[in-house]
């Protein structure tokens, strides 16, 4: 039997899953699938978690179940591509003979003294919940301070904002204007709406230092009773280890087939993956797809195409609260009610496996 391991239950390998199963796994394969919790949680939602606005349950969605399928509830410690084994806490290690490594990513502190001390994250369920813990325990007219004006941090700000109105809430942001690498309608709009509903955006902001309900933008110190960091990712811990070539992000540079170079059996998919777009749970998908035909042509002995099509993404959709929100589809700025029933709709047909 070939052993097909999965590393990390996230957008990725979850998409490898749905195409081969439950009938397109040959007999001789079987997957293990190696995650920490049990089972696949929806990370595009961890703001709304965080802010108390959705139950812990409807951000979770279960694995799938197939008599070739084993999954492991563990702790990655290491990977060996030589000995093809990944290393596990408190447990024997788990060979392979093909490998997908979806191990998601970290936040990213900038080397800036504090931020990985004396900040919350949205990063990993657990995290999103022990913010919700503490973002709904403060006392009303608390300052909370979001820092990274990017799209968690707008949906986290804007979502805290109708989850606790009595909230004192600043977002930080590097940029002249909110969004500022979105056409102009949707940054005007983006800053409309926190004008309108009381979320005080920092721009140029500058952060030097973090300390307890302290942040330092530009040296100068703000008084905070929270602070949440959405200002940047980098790939799991696990894979920054790898011993293979990275790019300036440290995200592992891979062959047009989504292999690691000389490890024609490890593919790396997601937020690990070096490739010429943003992160995002569509671009993952879009390259478990192509992982899958790579992999089911190699157990087949058959030829690989020349080269691979081009991911398409469909767009980018944002929310500011239940009602509204902003997006770009096929390079079309939408904004308003529409673009939140859209994003609403597209988490329900993930939800219940209709796209």
């Amino acid at each position: 039997m070939k052993k097909l391991v999965l590393l990390g239950g996230g957008y990725g390998n979850m998409r490898v899953l749905r195409e081969l199963l439950p009938n397109h796994l040959p007999n001789d394969v079987t997957i293990t699938l190696i995650d920490r919790v049990p089972y696949h949680s929806l990370k595009t939602e961890y703001y709304a978690l965080a802010a108390g606005t959705i139950s812990d349950q409807e951000v979770r969605v279960a694995f799938p179940e197939h008599p070739n399928l084993n999954i492991i509830y563990s702790e990655v410690t290491g990977i060996d591509l030589d000995q093809k084994q990944v290393l596990l806490s408190g447990s024997d290690p788990v060979s392979f003979d093909e490998l997908i490594i979806g191990l998601g990513c970290d936040d990213k502190y900038h080397d800036i003294p504090g931020a990985d001390t004396y900040t919350y994250s949205i990063q990993t369920i657990g995290e999103a919940r022990d913010t919700y813990q503490k973002l709904n325990n403060l006392p009303a007219n608390s300052i909370v301070s979001i820092v990274g004006g990017g799209l968690s941090g707008i949906e986290l700000a804007s979502e805290l904002r109708e989850s606790r109105p009595d909230l004192i809430i600043k977002l930080f942001d590097r940029g002249k204007t909110i969004l500022s690498s979105f056409p102009e309608r949707i940054s005007r709009y983006v800053q409309n709406w926190f004008n309108m509903n009381g979320v005080d955006v920092v721009n140029e902001a500058n952060i030097t230092k973090v300390e307890d309900q302290l942040l330092f933008n530009n040296d100068e110190p703000v008084h905070t009773d929270v602070i949440v960091w959405t200002a940047g990712i980098q790939p799991n811990k696990i894979v920054r280890d790898l011993n293979v070539e990275k790019d300036k992000q440290g995200r592992v540079i891979l062959t047009k087939y989504h292999n690691i170079p000389n490890y024609e059996n490890v593919y790396v998919v997601g937020d690990c993956a070096s490739l010429p777009y943003a992160p995002s749970a569509q671009l993952a998908e879009g390259q478990a797809e192509q992982i899958v035909t790579i992999l089911t042509k190699r157990w087949e002995g058959k030829e690989l195409p020349e080269e691979m099509p081009t991911i398409k993404l469909k767009g980018v959709l944002g929310s500011l609260g239940k009602k509204q929100g902003f997006g770009l589809m096929a390079d079309r700025a939408i904004t308003g009610r529409i673009a939140r029933i859209l994003k609403s709709g597209v988490l329900w047909m993930y939800k219940f496996h209709k796209g």
